[in-house]
């Protein structure tokens, strides 16, 4: 069933990275009927708010866009959150538009749900064919979880309920928390207070910080304490005039990455042109989203480091977590159904730097900005 544009849209999780895409999408594509709803509002690990959401709310479609997610480090050191938050989350919502009867639902997962020693690139048909990248295992069990319970209520009830793997994700909104964030964010994040340390730009360190504490040092700690806490995540000063950056891993690991929006125009293209009943099998019915190219993480980060300017040192500690040698997306079952990202990497990469800055008061970003998303009488702002 094809979305009208007055339709009753949910979309959950709308102020992440995902989902805050997935908004903007939407309303640059005349649907004027979005239902959101922020955390507080509601929680979608209590199983009898979700299910009183669904009853009064009634929405027609819904984007499940809404998890816990995090870089190697996060996924490594919260392992429980990880799996039981995302399988509350997924199980509540995808029962509930069963329930309640939605025309449509898609449910966004993870390229980590291939095995660790796939052969590349990685197509659909591998799905569970080997071990998993022991890091991210967790989250990818859950992930797995979702799909396979929108393939389970498919054969078993006859919904349409679709989902989409996507790559490695950057873009407006992303996560720049050095505890928790993805590499590229990471990486923009690290080479931006690298080259603010060689500057001597304390001013631009204190309004990051001030920003973005790294574990409670914020903006008026003292310089002991900021030059202590960038050394913790690797940001140091090597003597009068230089700063080293230092990164996890080897550098070698091969990744794929893909624009926000990007993601954002191909789920909407996918709920408005693709059902589950279209191949005619209801197994392995996932589509992965990505780019189809791939950087390896020595090469990202030099190329963020001249976007950024930072001239100092990079150094790579291979005795850190680096994850999966190489996990490329086989796109082709994608673009046969005619949808292909529009955002280079390099050109992306200035893009959200711009947006990172933004808020720091150096330069307003040529993405868009933060918006207010009206649900009801409630105003969100982004998660």
């Amino acid at each position: 069933m094809a979305m009208e544009r007055t339709s009753r849209i949910y979309v959950a999780g709308h102020r992440g990275l995902v989902g805050s895409a997935l908004v903007d999408t939407l309303r640059d594509k005349g649907y004027s009927n979005l239902i959101t709803r922020t955390r507080r509002e509601l929680d979608l690990m209590d199983q009898r708010a979700v299910a009183y959401f669904f009853e009064t709310e009634k929405p027609e479609y819904v984007f499940l866009a809404a998890a816990k997610v995090g870089g190697i480090l996060a996924n490594n050191t919260y392992r429980a959150d990880f799996i039981h938050n995302n399988l509350s989350i997924q199980n509540n919502v995808i029962h509930q538009s069963y329930v309640h009867g939605v025309k449509k639902l898609l449910f966004l997962g993870s390229s980590c749900i291939y095995p660790k020693a796939t052969p590349q690139p990685i197509k659909e048909e591998y799905l569970l064919t080997g071990a998993l990248e022991p890091t991210n295992e967790p989250y990818a069990l859950a992930k797995i979880a979702g799909l396979k319970m929108c393939e389970a209520y498919n054969i078993q009830y006859g919904t349409d309920f679709i989902a989409a793997m996507p790559t490695n994700l950057y873009g407006p909104h992303d996560n720049f928390d050095l505890e928790t964030s993805h590499v590229l964010p990471a990486l923009i994040r690290k080479m931006h207070l690298g080259k603010a340390l060689e500057d001597k730009n304390w001013r631009l360190i204190r309004a990051d910080l001030e920003l973005r504490p790294l574990k409670g040092v914020g903006g008026g700690a003292s310089k002991d304490e900021i030059l202590h806490a960038l050394g913790r995540h690797g940001i140091q000063a090597t003597g009068d005039q230089g700063a080293m950056v230092s990164l996890w891993g080897s550098g070698r690991p091969m990744r794929e990455f893909l624009w926000n929006l990007d993601l954002a125009d191909a789920c909407v293209f996918l709920m408005e042109g693709h059902s589950v009943r279209d191949g005619g099998c209801a197994l392995n019915a996932h589509i992965n989203v990505g780019s189809g190219e791939e950087i390896s993480i020595a090469d990202l980060a030099r190329c963020i480091q001249a976007i950024v300017g930072f001239r100092g040192e990079l150094a790579f500690d291979a005795s850190k977590l680096e994850g999966s040698p190489r996990k490329l997306t086989d796109v082709s079952k994608l673009h046969a159904l005619g949808w292909k990202h529009k955002m280079g990497l390099q050109e992306g990469i200035q893009e959200l730097y711009r947006w990172y800055q933004g808020p720091l008061g150096h330069g307003l970003p040529r993405s868009r900005e933060p918006q207010r998303v009206h649900s009801g009488n409630h105003i969100e702002q982004k998660t």
